[in-house]
């Protein structure tokens, strides 16, 4: 049995019907695939990068934004139709980050309100998508923290005094802080010494370490350190304006507008 279905098999395949037929169904199947690109076309895909500086850890940088831009990108796949993968790019630095925007390596950002005016000096078309909200509000806080133990009472406590600032373009890590420090009446001069160590976490673990007599730091930093048992307390606070998230000069259209309609929905307060 095995011999004679060998040989009908091969009769079929050599005869001239055979190849007839073979030919006719390579040519319907083919038929059917494009029947089937046609009726569901493959959907483009929109790739994007987001943009920010390490305010804090990197890995506590990607905690707190990879849940939303996860979201984004769902909410930007019904609005859009289209595959949206949203990638994350976190700078050194908030100089390099700003760069970033400006000359376009990433489509978009979230950065302080001082980060964003030197952004917009370097490239006049990078635009706003929103404006952060808390609860309604558009505003948290600073905070200049001192060590637990310290006997400092008063701001104008710190003349001849250490202070420890964020980044050179850190909004609350400098330009409040030091804007609340000459409030105050404590000039540079007035100071012992300062330095900028980037970062708000480090500045609240310099402050506790007894590294410096003082320092500026978001008001959620100073709490989760605290939570974790650094020993410093809030010796002032001061009001900033919540962060905008921008848009690189040139971002198409329908991909700017999708974005403002997914984060200015009321689901996002």
């Amino acid at each position: 049995m095995p011999k004679a279905y060998a040989s009908v098999r091969s009769t079929a395949a050599h005869s001239p019907s055979g190849c007839g037929a073979v030919k006719r169904l390579a040519t319907a199947l083919v038929a059917c695939v494009l029947l089937l690109v046609a009726a569901h076309p493959a959907r483009a895909e929109i790739e994007l990068v987001f943009g920010t500086y390490a305010a804090d850890k990197p890995s506590a940088t990607v905690r707190k934004y990879r849940p939303f831009l996860t979201f984004l990108e769902n909410q930007m796949e019904i609005l859009l139709e289209e595959d949206v993968t949203i990638g994350l790019k976190i700078s050194k630095d908030y100089e390099t980050s700003i760069d970033d925007l400006a000359i376009g390596r990433v489509d978009f950002a979230r950065f302080g309100p001082a980060s964003y005016v030197h952004a917009t000096d370097r490239n006049p078309g990078i635009s706003i998508i929103a404006m952060e909200s808390k609860k309604g509000s558009k505003r948290f806080r600073g905070v200049i923290a001192v060590h637990k133990d310290s006997g400092i009472e008063r701001v104008e406590d710190l003349a001849g005094l250490s202070f420890a600032f964020g980044d050179e373009l850190s909004t609350i890590g400098r330009y409040l802080s030091q804007s609340y420090l000459l409030d105050a009446g404590i000039t540079a001069d007035q100071l012992h010494g300062y330095e900028y160590l980037g970062r708000h976490d480090l500045v609240g673990e310099a402050v506790g370490a007894g590294k410096f007599s003082a320092g500026a730091l978001k008001e959620s930093t100073f709490k989760e350190l605290v939570a974790k048992g650094v020993p410093i307390r809030a010796l002032a606070s001061f009001d900033n304006v919540t962060k905008p998230w921008l848009a690189r000069a040139g971002l198409d259209e329908r991909v700017l507008e999708a974005m403002k309609s997914v984060m200015l929905s009321s689901q996002n307060e």
